[in-house]
């Protein structure tokens, strides 16, 4: 009987009530051929691998890292509860260390909703990585963790949620945000100021393949994640990197992705994208399974694999290793450049546009972080939508030194609901979440 090297456990839930549409890409059947391949395959008859039962997550987890607009039950169905308890059902298990690895195949995804949600982006309404993740902070006083995003489209959820967070390292190898949605996820998209180069973005060119995906991993990835030394490593596991994808452009494989969770050597994976509902989705989970697993995944082949078909041009090979360099080049730095952003005292501001495209929604915002060299920093976001909302959102983070805490309770007490539809506040060292709202 084969025996697996670490204990891992699955998590599924394919969400039978919830779909954009029955023919759209992100519908139940991304998940049930990876189910059923799963079963047929006889993994549950490895000792070591295990299916766990997805938990719900509850309003407070959400609460811990969404303003939702105008609350949560207006944003969120109870299928996005559930997929968040299931990864959240991961993260437990692996902390309470029943097991070593695990993977929350769960859907809807979550890696394009913001701190702000007004609907949905990208399939996106609650972002699952994240509620995990503060929820094992909270419950377990988990403190470094890094977030490394494969999924095909910029994780610019993930991003802007962990945008000020110095205890957060997030990286994104994704397809050059020119060619794809949501057109973001830059090299100079490195994080605010209290958090500088804390987010490291990495496009690739379309038609990169393993040999670019593997070169990023074994010579940027990996040496980073060696000098941040996170407590836990998240992979944001989306599969639409794959050679046959409809909605994108890369030539990845199944045995390419099994190599990359080797190398990366993740604690959790979450499952995000991925359409090529049966020609990638069984092969390719199977093989990161397998990987997670310590398992021989080299007779792991898509029936149409041809190593002329992903073979990677030279001159994509060239932009990779360039970009690769000029990632390590801003992470090396990022002392030197912290300091100078932090030389002037005050707040940090900035302005941004925001499209929900699946809802349709137009969104803006005015943000400002406090300055500060201990924690990463009050922070208020003054956000409009197009569907008339007009609210205040204040941050405290959760290592909050005492003078954020203080601006971050003297803005939220300085608002007036005559202004703002809605003012939020959260609170994380005391994990409180307030709302006041016109009567």
């Amino acid at each position: 009987m084969l025996k697996a090297k670490h204990r891992v456990g699955l998590v599924f839930f394919p969400a039978y009530d919830w779909a954009i549409s029955p023919s759209h890409p992100e519908r139940e059947e991304r998940l049930l051929y990876t189910q059923d391949q799963i079963l047929e395959e006889g993994l549950f008859d490895i000792d070591g691998i295990v299916e766990l039962k997805p938990d719900l997550a509850g309003l407070a987890d959400i609460q811990r890292v969404h303003f939702c607009v105008p609350d949560v039950w207006s944003v969120a169905t109870e299928s996005h509860f559930i997929s968040a308890g299931g990864a959240r059902t991961i993260g437990r298990a692996v902390m309470e260390k029943e097991i070593e690895k695990g993977f929350a195949l769960v859907r809807p995804p979550g890696h394009h909703a913001m701190r702000v949600v007004h609907g949905s982006r990208g399939f996106c309404n609650i972002n699952i990585e994240a509620v995990m993740i503060e929820h094992l902070r909270r419950a377990y006083g988990l403190n470094r963790v890094a977030v490394v995003d494969t999924d095909c489209h910029h994780g610019d959820g993930t991003q802007d949620i962990y945008w000020h967070d110095p205890d957060t390292l997030f990286i994104s190898l994704h397809q050059d945000g020119r060619t794809l949605y949501p057109g973001s996820g830059f090299p100079g998209e490195l994080g605010g100021p209290n958090a500088y180069a804390r987010t490291l973005n990495i496009p690739l060119p379309p038609h990169t393949g393993e040999e670019g995906f593997l070169h990023i991993i074994r010579h940027v990835v990996k040496p980073i994640l060696e000098e941040f030394q996170p407590d836990l490593i998240v992979n944001s596991a989306g599969q639409d990197n794959h050679y046959t994808d409809p909605i994108t452009h890369m030539n990845f494989s199944a045995q390419g992705y099994a190599e990359l969770t080797s190398l990366l050597n993740a604690d959790i994976a979450v499952l995000e994208g991925g359409y090529a509902i049966e020609a990638a989705l069984p092969y390719v989970n199977l093989g990161i399974v397998l990987a997670m697993a310590g398992l021989d995944y080299s007779h792991v082949r898509e029936p149409d694999y041809s190593p002329e078909r992903v073979r990677q041009e030279p001159s994509v090979t060239e932009a990779v290793k360039k970009t690769g360099d000029l990632v390590l080049g801003a992470w090396r730095d990022r002392g030197r450049l912290r300091e100078r952003l932090l030389a002037d005292r005050g707040c940090h501001r900035r302005s941004r546009r925001i499209y929900y495209d699946t809802d349709g929604i137009n969104e803006s915002q005015e943000e400002v972080v406090q300055l500060c060299e201990e924690c990463g920093g009050a922070l208020k976001i003054e956000s409009n939508s197009d569907r008339g909302a007009h609210v205040l959102a204040v941050h405290i983070p959760a290592k909050a030194c005492r003078s954020c805490r203080e601006t971050g309770y003297r803005w939220y007490d300085e608002a007036r609901v005559k202004r703002f539809d809605r003012i939020f506040l959260q609170d994380r060292p005391q994990d409180k979440y307030t709302v006041k709202q016109k009567d």
